[in-house]
């Protein structure tokens, strides 16, 4: 059973997949677990390979919902990527990046922040 905030971030994942498949990136992955850490998305465009944290909200007042990846959470993040580097990716070029993706509810939209190429 999914709790409200895992529902609200499985759909927040859904819209952002979306977004970058229409944008011209291939999904490669969701969901990478680790026991040290997850990533929400691998994508590939352009020769480049993206790990993707998103972080949804449905709330009005959280404007930086990307300030909430954490130096804990940044850690894990780290971790699960060059563990995913090692089993499938190793020679080839790749970023960090963040979405926010802000719900509302009421009008059935959402809107996406990308901060591109964060550095962990």
């Amino acid at each position: 059973m999914q709790t409200e905030k895992q529902k609200i971030g499985e759909l927040g994942e859904n819209i952002a997949c979306k977004f970058l498949m229409k944008h011209g990136h291939e999904i490669l992955d969701r969901n990478y677990r680790k026991k040290w850490g997850e990533i929400d998305v691998v994508a590939r465009k352009d020769n480049m390979l993206h790990f993707i944290e998103v972080k949804t909200v449905s709330r009005e007042t959280e404007h930086m919902p990307e300030e909430n990846v954490h130096p804990w959470k940044r850690k894990r993040l780290a971790r699960a990527i060059q563990t995913y580097l090692l089993e499938k990716e190793s020679e080839t070029e790749w970023q960090i990046d963040i979405m926010a993706v802000f719900l509302d509810f009421n009008s059935k939209k959402a809107k996406i922040r990308i901060t591109k190429n964060v550095i962990l």
